[in-house]
């Protein structure tokens, strides 16, 4: 169950990216829902694809380890926080381009 925590931590921080992304982004044209589900698929990407990086591999098993350990990892939470945030961001404005352009 704690695994599910983690992706839903980096949807709603790619979210959170997205909505910034385009707020900065001007180009992307998009309404609110689009930039939402963007920034969702990039987040939850993102963070996986950063956890995968620092060594952290399947959220989900990172969850479960910490866990078993008696506590939540802060720094996998941070590393999903950010790398949702900054996916949510850059799925967004790559997506945005396409879309705006009439």
């Amino acid at each position: 169950m704690e695994g599910i925590v983690a992706l839903i931590v980096q949807a709603i921080a790619g979210m959170v990216g997205g909505g910034v992304a385009g707020q900065v982004v001007k180009s992307v044209g998009m309404a609110i829902l689009p930039k939402l589900l963007s920034g969702a698929i990039g987040g939850i990407a993102g963070g996986s694809a950063i956890g995968a990086l620092l060594g952290g591999g399947d959220p989900m098993a990172a969850a479960d380890a910490a866990t078993a350990a008696g506590g939540m990892d802060f720094g996998a939470l941070i590393g999903q926080l950010l790398g949702g945030a900054a996916g949510g961001g850059v799925l967004t404005a790559v997506v945005g381009q396409f879309l705006g352009k009439k």
